[in-house]
């Protein structure tokens, strides 16, 4: 049995949000709240870091807020890169900002699954999630690396690596609000 280590939480929020009519997605009100602090509500709170590109100051009061360093919004891995080296933990726990129904214990359910990698990432039984993956802080440079190779893409940078998939039978963990028809 495994001892849960304590994790970060990376929550991805710097998309263009093109579905969203360019509304910022982890911002719109989604049941009467941000879809933020819905995603955040079972996820480990101890340390949250935000990767945003727009309205940092109003995330800023769900975690810290990182900024990619790359223009015209680089995609989900450039986020990876520039706020994994801030996370405090060695497991981070990353999801997109549009995810409101993970449980309370993804981060165990990832962890207790990862075996003797340094990446979990989850299936909801027909499709990988890499936007749904637990990873180790370390793994920071090979992420920065591929990014300035000009790769955008987390499922193109998880095939280049060992990582255990973690199959889930309850596909609402995985709904996504991602266009103004979810909302």
């Amino acid at each position: 049995m495994y001892i849960n280590p304590d994790f970060s939480t990376l929550i991805l929020a710097g998309g263009k949000a093109t579905r969203m009519n360019g509304n910022d997605k982890g911002l719109v009100i989604w049941q009467d709240a941000p879809l933020i602090s819905h995603v955040l509500k079972n996820l480990p709170k101890d340390d949250v870091v935000i990767s945003c590109n727009r309205n940092l100051a109003i995330y800023s009061q769900y975690g810290r807020v990182v900024s990619d360093k790359s223009p015209d919004f680089a995609g989900p891995l450039a986020g990876i890169a520039a706020a994994l080296p801030e996370c405090h933990h060695d497991w981070v726990l990353i999801t997109a900002c549009d995810m409101p129904c993970l449980p309370p214990n993804i981060a165990e359910l990832l962890w207790c699954n990862i075996a003797d990698n340094k990446i979990a990432v989850a299936h909801d039984g027909e499709h990988l999630q890499p936007l749904l993956l637990l990873i180790h802080r370390s793994l920071a440079q090979n992420i920065l690396q591929s990014v300035n190779n000009g790769n955008s893409s987390v499922y193109k940078w998880l095939m280049q690596h060992p990582h255990h998939v973690v199959y889930f039978t309850d596909t609402t963990v995985f709904t996504n609000v991602n266009s103004l028809d979810a909302l």
